[in-house]
């Protein structure tokens, strides 16, 4: 087996634990980031009837660009991680 295989596929588990961390993360960001932007509630949900479209949208495109950014820039540490203690990037 190719050096680049082993390293992808024991960095499987890494990214796997690691995509769990940033989720974690990246939570915690979204709600710190909904209350800078005034908001004292927790953000709606797509289903909530109490709040407006504006409110729903605002909060689902923060979160998923908040929820992009940790995730790839967990997923680049991870990698460039990998390749410092192995010697290959994992992708």
């Amino acid at each position: 087996m190719s050096r680049v295989k082993v390293s992808k596929i024991a960095y499987k588990p890494v990214g796997l634990a690691l995509g769990a961390v940033s989720g974690m993360a990246a939570g915690a960001a979204f709600k710190q980031a909904w209350k800078v932007l005034g908001h004292d509630t927790d953000a709606p949900d797509a289903t909530d009837e109490e709040r407006s479209w504006g409110a729903v949208l605002l909060a689902a495109t923060l979160q998923g660009a908040i929820f992009a950014a940790v995730k790839a820039a967990v997923d680049r540490a991870g990698a460039a991680t990998t390749r410092r203690l192995a010697g290959t990037w994992p992708g």
